[in-house]
């Protein structure tokens, strides 16, 4: 299945507490579309976000997003793992 790393830019910071509520919603809802988010990585001072999902599209992995808090990703791109 295809990997897609998605990039949320919240204005004015954001806490990882908070990005902890909205990934455990996203689990809650992600079946529904045939996703799993893997991970997410999180810069709190300039409000970026980080999120890696196995999705069969890149519009399954936002409507896990918008249905499960409606924190919907400013940028999506399609990727390979490399190591």
């Amino acid at each position: 299945m295809p990997l897609y790393m998605d990039i949320h830019n919240i204005g004015g910071g954001v806490s990882v507490d908070d990005v902890v509520k909205a990934h455990m919603a996203d689990l809650r809802v992600q079946s529904k579309y045939d996703v799993s988010y893997l991970r997410y990585w999180v810069d709190e001072d300039r409000g970026k976000i980080f999120c890696l999902a196995e999705a069969p599209s890149a519009e399954a992995a936002h409507a896990v997003h918008r249905e499960a808090h409606g924190l919907v990703a400013d940028e999506i791109y399609q990727v390979q793992e490399g190591s």
